[in-house]
């Protein structure tokens, strides 16, 4: 277990901290020699790969602050760029969590002018730092309900429940992943699939509708079907409207 949780630590995205290593070399170092062997080839011997996290290569330390300031309950400060905003904001936030969702690191944080705690995407910092501000977390904060059916990480107003149809082709494939914790399933005597879900907002689940493209049907509700529609029409219409740009001429 150490020896996995080692080498998993250590890859891209995950390699925050020193990580599971150094206790997982100094249990090596105090073990039997067939003990040390052991561990040195789980480790050899297990890799994770393309776990297409988002490159958090530049923001360690933008993580560790916020460790430090939920450890210290401090408040920490900060420039945010949102691709909702012309320019990067100045934040001061009440750190409540700090969070792997998906494919990158979030802090749930709140301003003192909000009512509410919101997500931020650590990656998105421009800069941050810990201040000599006592942070007050509310001892009853609870992240799953934070999250409640969100598909992804922004829980939307209105809760839906959809219902996709998958094709006997697409069946197998969409069943091995567990997508959502409200997911059901209903298999078909043709091989295809239907899966249930109650979810609080459509955008994140529109995006992951578009990848199933030609495989699947959305039976429920009409809203999204015509949401995804939109999307698909506006794809047809820039890929129509798209000049290809002229190839420069090859010498030999």
């Amino acid at each position: 277990g150490l020896s996995l949780a080692a080498v998993l630590t250590q890859s891209p995205g995950l390699n925050v901290t020193s990580g599971a290593t150094p206790a997982t070399r100094k249990l090596s170092a105090v073990s039997t020699e067939k003990t040390q062997e052991l561990i040195d080839d789980a480790m050899r011997l297990v890799s994770v790969l393309d776990l297409k996290l988002v490159d958090h290569s530049k923001h360690h330390e933008a993580i560790q602050t916020v460790q430090q300031a939920l450890l210290h309950s401090q408040q920490i400060s900060g420039h945010y760029e949102s691709p909702y905003e012309a320019a990067p904001v100045r934040l001061k936030l009440h750190p409540y969590r700090l969070c792997l969702i998906k494919h990158a690191w979030y802090v749930i944080g709140k301003r003192h002018e909000d009512a509410a705690p919101r997500t931020f995407r650590i990656a998105r910092f421009k800069s941050l730092r810990m201040i000599d501000e006592t942070a007050v977390i509310p001892e009853d904060f609870d992240l799953k309900e934070y999250f409640a059916n969100a598909w992804s990480v922004y829980r939307g107003e209105q809760t839906h429940d959809i219902e996709i149809w998958f094709t006997p082709e697409a069946s197998q494939i969409v069943t091995e992943t567990i997508w959502h914790h409200s997911q059901q399933m209903t298999r078909h005597k043709d091989g295809s699939v239907t899966l249930s879900f109650r979810v609080d907002g459509m955008d994140e689940i529109v995006n992951w509708l578009l990848s199933w493209t030609g495989r699947c049907r959305i039976l429920q509700p009409m809203e999204l079907r015509s949401r995804v529609i939109a999307k698909l029409q506006e794809g047809i219409s820039l890929h129509a409207s798209l000049e290809i740009p002229q190839r420069p001429a090859k010498y030999g």
